[in-house]
């Protein structure tokens, strides 16, 4: 990686959506560099009056009139670098680094991970293992498509992430109430303001296996694998809700290999080639399939379980990247370590959260992140997609790492009054 030597201060472009997790890890990563931060929602601060040059609203859903506003700003005060934390913002990252003329994926290769129907054509395309799909018209005929239909198989929203309206179904009963239930997800105003992909559910083949999630970062459109997680608890539906992470992964190292292979290939197929990306598999007796792939990192708190080197974060490594900075060290630290996204077992408001002290004394535990506040309302999945909060554990062992953090959580108690 090559050295800018400049004694000009560097500017960053943040790219932080309001809903995101990331923003503060990000802008401390960013302050332990001596980086300028320039932060951009998609709604506008209370500051930015007062910060012009430092706090941007943009409409992430434009990405071509976002790039000329950055381009006004970056007339005035170069940008260096372009950072998306979060999939609702890597296309317009692409686009704005483009009119910059700074290193990034091209536009159309990150809008291809954001629409799974085009990345599952791509991918089909180019010979890397993911699940046979159709898509389909929210208008049409759901009945009609049920009798055709090989069971299982898979509902999901084109472009939502994090497991949301994710739904696995064995007749062609399950499969219409499936996808009305879909349906009524992708008419939320939210979702609806996604554009057209929001009016389109994938229907693919379920691919069984052990699941994994890999952390990689790509140089010049090579895939360094950062590091590898196993998902110990199954993920065979109905809902694909998330909780568990654990690294490293306990799997045989040629099994590891071949789906490092299998993301490379995957990357290249959609013409990735600059920056973080995270990647969701499935390993069966047929080897690694590629369900996801992401142009960002890894979402909610989880980073907070990663380091690099002695002591570096997952923020640091990939603002270094984008700057152009030298990255001391792409090693993980090798102790085990693993993260639980706490689950939400029933839609309502939380009024009270018990056990956090006994939670916190398990050996292993590290911290209890709890980013669900008394008095909000919290919605499970196939609807929702944000969690109770986060578990983070270290220990001498994935083995322990997994105990640790499924203790801590048998110790929460979540008190959930139900509404009408």
């Amino acid at each position: 990686m090559p050295v800018q030597m400049t004694s000009i201060t560097r500017r960053v472009l943040l790219l932080l959506p309001t809903t995101t997790y990331r923003a503060e890890a990000f802008v401390s990563a960013a302050r332990e560099l001596g980086v300028e931060v320039v932060a951009a929602s998609d709604r506008p601060s209370t500051l930015q009056a007062e910060l012009p040059e430092h706090l941007l609203t943009l409409d992430f859903l434009k990405p071509d009139v976002a790039a000329r506003e950055v381009q006004e700003l970056a007339r005035r005060r170069p940008i260096d670098a372009v950072v998306p934390v979060d999939d609702l913002t890597t296309v317009v990252a692409a686009a704005i680094a483009e009119a910059l003329g700074l290193p990034a994926n091209p536009v159309q290769s990150a809008m291809a991970t954001r629409n799974k129907a085009i990345m599952r054509q791509l991918l089909a395309r180019t010979g890397v293992p993911s699940p046979r799909c159709t898509a389909l018209s929210i208008e049409d005929d759901p009945g009609t498509h049920a009798r055709q239909a090989s069971y299982p198989c898979v509902l999901k929203p084109l472009i939502l992430s994090a497991s949301r309206g994710v739904i696995r179904v064995d007749d062609p009963g399950e499969f219409v109430s499936a996808f009305h239930r879909i349906v009524t997800i992708l008419k939320s105003p939210e979702v609806e303001a996604l554009g057209d992909p929001a009016r389109q559910i994938l229907v693919e083949e379920f691919v069984p296996g052990w699941e994994v999630a890999l952390e990689g970062l790509l140089i010049r459109g090579d895939l360094r694998v950062l590091t590898l997680f196993d998902k110990p608890d199954p993920l065979d539906g109905p809902f694909f809700e998330e909780t568990l992470y654990v690294t490293p992964s306990r799997l045989p190292a040629h099994v590891q290999a071949a789906i490092a292979d299998c993301t490379a290939q995957a990357a290249r197929a959609l013409g990735l080639r600059e920056g973080p990306v995270h990647a969701e598999l499935r390993v069966n007796d047929r080897g690694p399939w590629v369900i996801e792939i992401a142009a960002r990192s890894i979402g909610g708190l989880c980073s907070r379980i990663l380091s690099f080197g002695t002591g570096m974060s997952l923020e640091e490594l990939i603002l270094r990247h984008a700057l152009g900075m030298t990255i001391p060290s792409l090693e993980r630290d090798p102790e085990p370590a693993g993260v639980m996204m706490l689950p939400i077992p029933r839609r309502g408001i939380l009024t009270e959260v018990r056990g956090k002290e006994a939670a916190l004394v398990v050996p292993g535990i590290t911290e209890i992140a709890i980013t669900t506040h008394t008095g909000q309302e919290v919605v499970p999945l196939p609807e929702g997609w944000r969690y109770l909060g986060f578990v983070f554990a270290r220990a001498g062992s994935p083995a322990e790492v997994e105990a640790a953090l499924r203790e801590a959580h048998r110790r929460l108690e979540f008190e959930i009054v139900e509404t009408s």
